[in-house]
């Protein structure tokens, strides 16, 4: 059943073309998924010698399909979030951080129909680019292709029709989802696993979960109220910021114990030490300044270094 609580005027503003509400359906200013082809793309791609015919044609229709993918499962999102009520809650007048116009079906600019008919489009589109990008590939592993199918089937399924973020492993979703972006347009580029790529892969999607971790913590009283199981809502205050240090403090570990196994580079930890101490001052700015939300915008500005210095690493490596 869906919760409408939009008064017949407020449905009926539209302070914005359908376009811009469409592209905040899609969350397209949020462009931090997409990052990952760069980072595939400087594994993959230097020396530029070393680059099988069909990769550069194959690294833009990944991408491509990633785009209309992840717009369709955010999409989805938002749909279930406003027919729960959820979004209406977290997006209230009374939250002046929220600007409710990042939500269009709260916002009254575009109708529950419209939104279904979007995600509807764009995920078969999805589907299509993938399979395009397969096609051209100089390499199909059929272990990939499998992880490229069940990625695509989750998302869908993410927070619509099984609702899996309902059901809990939101967060671990997360990071399979960014890590599955970078590893997959690699493994089409080259038919290989690379050890020193996996930590890269997980990196990148720590990256997603760690400025979704922040908003679940602004939201967790929306999330209770509809029985979504984030750790913010499943767990006390406390517990959750022992949580999110416990996954700043593995993310740098990840890289530690990768530089000194011989997994990587040995100067690869020293490379990330920027992201590192941003990571710090996000949780101090959520956990100790108690500014939830700016921390979580910092979480964007920790992705997006941690992206570069994963470029110049891959830029390292390939040009030695």
């Amino acid at each position: 059943m869906t919760l409408d609580t939009a008064s017949p005027e407020h449905r009926a503003a539209r302070p914005e073309s359908k376009l811009r509400s469409y592209a905040r359906l899609g969350n397209l200013d949020v462009y931090d998924y997409y990052l990952s082809i760069f980072v595939a793309a400087s594994a993959v791609l230097v020396p530029l010698s070393s680059a099988q015919p069909g990769t550069v044609p194959m690294l833009v229709l990944f991408l491509l399909g990633e785009v209309a993918t992840i717009v369709a499962m955010v999409a989805f999102d938002d749909v279930t979030g406003y027919r729960d009520g959820s979004d209406i809650t977290n997006y209230s007048p009374d939250d002046p951080l929220r600007k409710k116009l990042r939500k269009p079906l709260v916002a009254g600019t575009l109708t529950e129909a419209e939104a279904l008919r979007f995600g509807w489009t764009m995920a078969p589109l999805g589907a299509l680019l993938w399979a395009g990008a397969l096609l051209v590939a100089p390499h199909a592993p059929l272990w990939m292709v499998a992880g490229m199918a069940l990625t695509w089937v989750i998302a869908l399924q993410y927070s619509y029709g099984l609702k899996l973020s309902y059901h809990g492993l939101q967060e671990a979703y997360l990071v399979a989802l960014g890590a599955v972006l970078v590893l997959a347009p690699c493994a089409l580029a080259t038919g290989e696993f690379s050890g020193f790529l996996a930590v890269q892969s997980v990196l990148f999607g720590m990256g997603v979960l760690m400025f979704g971790v922040y908003s679940n913590t602004n939201d967790v009283d929306g999330d209770r109220a509809v029985g979504r199981p984030t750790v913010a809502a499943l767990t006390s205050a406390r517990g959750n910021a022992l949580f999110i240090a416990g996954l700043s403090l593995g993310e740098f570990l990840l890289g530690a114990v990768a530089s000194a196994a011989g997994i990587a580079p040995w100067w690869f930890v020293l490379l990330m030490l920027p992201a590192t101490a941003l990571r710090a001052r996000q949780f101090h700015l959520g956990f100790r300044a108690g500014d939830v939300m700016r921390a979580r915008k910092t979480g964007f500005l920790v992705h997006r270094t941690s992206v570069v210095l994963l470029i110049a690493a891959n830029l390292l490596v390939g040009l030695a």
